[in-house]
């Protein structure tokens, strides 16, 4: 399945840059646009699909997640060096991706008049970024108007308080937590349904550009996607050098090990199909059962490195596209958001796009720029899938090298894939 979607995203956007070409060399401009117009039909049901699913899906998920981390006291000081790791690479991920936009410049090439809907507000709005108006924002006066706005910030405080009540509840309320848990999937499923619909989105977001701009355009995705993985190979550099300051150099065979799941990590665009032979290497290396068992499946939920520093990357592409400048102040409340918002992320397909979505909303940004990066995705899907193997493997190390829970490699009993 992943290899066919794989190949229906690429003949998407073949065919799409065909159409469009086609469109805007032989039709006169008026023309161009109508049929622009059209084919934006198709990518504008996409995003509504999206918009669909962020509230449930957010809601259910972090719920779920923080219901299993189990009680703070039982979890103790492993939990407590694992998180402070977390934090600081979520802040390294997104600041890193912050630079990188601002350096290369991606999307200062393609100027896209803003949207009627969104013209008036894709300014942004100063009054909403003052530090009262965040902080009162946060809490939700109604959980439910929170949902039917998709107010992200504040179905993710009400789903944290929800998820500690659970995890605190003696017996952890087994029948409440199992109707979230099938409500996660059932969300997860209707994610899947609704990415299918991802290559006929893709096929229309890039005929439509193409019939209205030219092949020019795919310039400036050249630069996005050649930006991207850019910014991905630094932070690799830097994930390893940590690694090798805070580990030794021994964690350079770890690196070398984790060929075969970063590649399928990679092909597959599920850093999540890696999981088993992740953990398996892992422990082959050394890194104690104790420690890897933890900190690994707690990295998938939030140490999404990868996926984190694509938020900040693409929310501030589109910016660029549409001449959106953003001060210091409100790129600074865009990392916090997005260092919140990315804990949602674990195991759902294309999240990031969700994440995106939910941004630009926030941001009153168009929200049509999510068809912007949308034909190219998939292809930044494979890169960021990757990079969450290897943030979470070094992760899992500095852990246990911080415990002392790095055996020799004879002494490991690694836990076999499957």
């Amino acid at each position: 399945m992943n290899r066919l979607f794989t190949y229906l995203i690429v003949g998407a956007m073949v065919l799409g840059v065909l159409v469009g070409w086609l469109i805007n060399a032989n039709l006169p401009a008026a023309e161009a646009t109508v049929w622009a117009d059209n084919l934006n039909i198709l990518t504008t049901m996409f995003l509504r699909l999206i918009k669909m699913i962020i509230a449930p899906l957010v809601f259910s998920t972090l719920v779920v997640g923080i219901a299993h981390m189990g009680d703070a006291t039982e979890v103790g000081r492993v939990g407590v060096k694992t998180i402070f790791w977390f934090i600081l690479a979520s802040i390294t991920s997104l600041t890193l991706g912050l630079v990188m936009v601002h350096l290369l410049q991606p999307g200062s090439g393609l100027s896209i008049a803003l949207p009627d809907a969104a013209a008036g507000g894709a300014g942004v709005d100063m009054s909403k970024f003052t530090l009262a108006e965040f902080i009162t924002h946060l809490v939700p006066s109604s959980i439910v108007d929170a949902m039917a706005r998709n107010e992200i910030l504040q179905i993710v405080v009400f789903s944290v308080f929800v998820g500690v009540a659970i995890s605190a509840i003696d017996d952890k309320a087994p029948q409440v937590l199992a109707l979230v848990e099938q409500i996660a999937q059932i969300m997860l499923k209707v994610t899947g349904y609704v990415m299918r619909f991802a290559p006929i989105a893709i096929f229309s977001a890039l005929a439509a550009a193409i019939a209205t701009k030219g092949l020019g355009v795919l310039v400036t995705y050249a630069k996005f996607v050649g930006g991207f993985y850019l910014s991905l190979g630094l932070l690799w550099v830097l994930l390893v050098v940590v690694g090798v300051l805070l580990v030794g150099p021994r964690i350079l065979k770890l690196i070398g090990n984790l060929r075969s799941p970063i590649l399928l990590a990679f092909s597959t665009a599920s850093s999540e199909a890696a999981y088993p032979r992740t953990l398996e290497e892992l422990q082959k290396w050394g890194v104690s059962r104790k420690v890897a068992s933890f900190v690994l499946p707690l990295g998938y939920s939030f140490n999404l490195d990868g996926s984190m520093m694509y938020c900040t990357f693409a929310v501030l592409f589109i910016a660029q596209v549409y001449g959106i400048e953003l001060s210091i102040a409100q790129q600074i409340t865009m990392l916090a958001l997005l260092m919140i918002t990315s804990k949602g992320m674990a195991g759902v397909p294309r999240a990031s796009i969700v994440v995106i979505a939910a941004t630009l909303a926030y941001f009153d940004m168009p929200e049509a720029g999510v068809a912007l990066i949308l034909a190219v995705d998939q292809l930044l899907d494979m890169g960021r899938s990757a990079t969450n193997v290897v943030g979470n493997s070094v992760a899992s190390a500095v852990v246990a090298k911080w415990e002392n829970q790095i055996e020799e490699p004879a002494a490991a009993e690694p836990v076999r894939a499957g």
